[in-house]
């Protein structure tokens, strides 16, 4: 059996991303965190790791949906592992903070379902200081500047926008599996008005 699609999971740090995408396994096991490519320092849950100059490879041979630089590291998002998973059957689920990456991956031929994830900046501390974040400067600086790529995105479509300090990460998953279910197309929404 096939899956019905893909899901981008984008906001700040601290939104519940890794929360959410816990939440979705629990619903369907064939959910799956796409796993980034990374070079650099920093986490590596969640991450394949590689070097700068494997993911300079692949963007000189086209392979690459996205890439990006962030706390001192190197991330991509391949065609190849997005594909190997669409083909096993998963449904992947991509972590993503900025929107022109949350786009770009949009050209991968499946249905994605667009999830704005938010939560304010106190909670974004709260959650990084609970995590043991070393780094929770940078990030709460993420938060800025997520918020920023929003108001530079203003009529970016989205499917779903969920306030995570609002509603449980299980209520978010069951919401975004539905709207994967019901193939929701992305419409803009009041951006000014979710971020301040």
């Amino acid at each position: 059996m096939s899956p019905s699609g893909g899901v981008i999971l984008y906001g700040p740090p601290g939104s519940g991303k890794d929360t959410v995408t816990t939440e979705l396994s629990s619903l369907r096991p064939e959910f799956a965190l796409f796993r980034r490519l990374k070079a650099g320092p920093g986490r590596i849950a969640g991450y394949r790791l590689t070097t700068a100059r494997h993911i300079e490879g692949l963007a000189q041979a086209g392979e690459l949906l996205y890439r990006n630089a962030r706390y001192e590291a190197e991330y991509a998002i391949d065609r190849s592992e997005v594909s190997a998973l669409v083909e096993s059957g998963r449904i992947p689920v991509l972590h993503m903070g900025q929107v022109v990456g949350a786009s770009a991956v949009e050209a991968f031929p499946i249905h994605w379902v667009k999830v704005l994830l938010w939560c304010p900046e106190n909670v974004t501390r709260e959650r990084c200081e609970a995590r043991g974040d070393e780094d929770v400067d940078a990030r709460l600086k993420a938060w800025h500047d997520t918020r920023q790529d929003l108001l530079d995105h203003a009529v970016e479509p989205w499917s779903l926008v969920i306030r995570t300090d609002q509603v449980s990460a299980a209520q978010a998953a069951q919401a975004v599996d539905e709207a994967l279910a019901a193939g929701v197309p992305g419409s803009v929404r009041d951006i000014r008005e979710l971020v301040g």
